[in-house]
């Protein structure tokens, strides 16, 4: 049986974290701005600093260690797939545009029938 178990409860320091990654983060795109004045290179560096330190705030709070914890479970998971081979794929891929042709000609005629029908036959537009 599976638990439903939500964690919500962050401690101070957690909190503070995460509104010093904002303020971070915050502070890279107003120094983007700022730095205008002195080239492209003090922007673009400017942003990227303040965006490497928010990040790396965010990774040592806990849901940041949680989020890492997600994407190395999800990486394991995704090594766990058996991937198919490529002629697999390739016919997997045919089977998909025969299916996808021959319901768009059905479509289409199913669109003339009743076109003809309704305009032609009961309305006698044409």
């Amino acid at each position: 049986m599976a638990t439903s178990e939500v964690e919500t409860v962050h401690s101070g320091a957690d909190k503070a974290k995460l509104g010093a990654a904002i303020l971070l983060l915050a502070g890279a795109f107003v120094a983007y701005f700022l730095l205008a004045p002195q080239g492209g290179y003090a922007q673009w560096g400017g942003l990227l600093v303040g965006l490497a330190a928010a990040i790396g705030v965010f990774f040592v709070s806990e849901p940041g260690r949680q989020f890492l914890a997600f994407g190395r479970d999800a990486w394991r998971e995704v090594k766990k797939v058996v991937w198919p081979a490529r002629k697999e794929a390739i016919q997997m891929t045919a089977y998909v545009f025969a299916f996808v042709f021959v319901m768009g000609l059905f479509l289409w005629l199913t669109d003339k029938t009743v076109e003809w029908i309704f305009y032609d036959l009961i309305l006698g537009w044409r």
